[in-house]
């Protein structure tokens, strides 16, 4: 049985990857946007949750223990950039344990490229909390925060984020769901 779930995931999986790759080849790649989840031990109770209503999510994905890795994330964008346009950056976390100098450093080479990095900080973590806000400011995106246990509010500020990779501030303005109002306020 438990071959068969791993079979049907993978089906699942593929599909999904399929029909974006459709997507992006059908609007020459506008709307890229690079996603990242803070995977430490400190994130297995929401990834749980969110493993079990996103039955299309990669299921070989674990978290583990280990310091915060948002500079490699920063800097794979950057890089990124360098070989097709980025509309936007989401990244979800709960913590910060990096140098606040070298974040800040890359996240104005992102804002001076337009990247705007969007995010969504779970808990109230101080140095999380001044290190999003300062990477938000720097690359014109947004830091917000979201509830433990309420993926509906984080799926609504994804879709949102993706809203705007689409089509810029017009798509995001267009689609005045609650995560986009939130985006909004932070974006004008």
């Amino acid at each position: 049985m438990t071959s068969n779930l791993a079979t049907s995931r993978r089906a699942a999986v593929d599909a999904f990857l399929e029909r974006n790759r459709q997507v992006l080849a059908a609007g020459r790649g506008r709307g890229r946007l690079i996603f990242a989840l803070d995977a430490t031990q400190s994130r297995q109770p929401t990834w749980d949750v969110a493993c079990q209503i996103q039955g299309e999510m990669m299921s070989r994905i674990d978290c583990r223990t280990g310091k915060t890795q948002i500079d490699k994330v920063l800097s794979h964008a950057l890089r990124e950039c360098e070989q097709q346009k980025v509309h936007a950056l989401a990244f979800v976390g709960d913590a910060m344990e990096e140098s606040i100098d070298q974040l800040c450093k890359i996240a104005g080479e992102l804002g001076m490229r337009g990247i705007r990095v969007f995010l969504f900080q779970e808990g109230v973590d101080a140095a999380a909390t001044s290190a999003f806000r300062e990477i938000a400011r720097l690359t014109k995106g947004a830091h917000c925060h979201f509830s433990p246990g309420a993926p509906q509010e984080l799926a609504e500020l994804l879709r949102a984020v993706a809203a705007y990779a689409a089509g810029g501030l017009k798509a995001l303005s267009a689609s005045q769901s609650a995560g986009a109002v939130k985006l909004l306020q932070q974006l004008k």
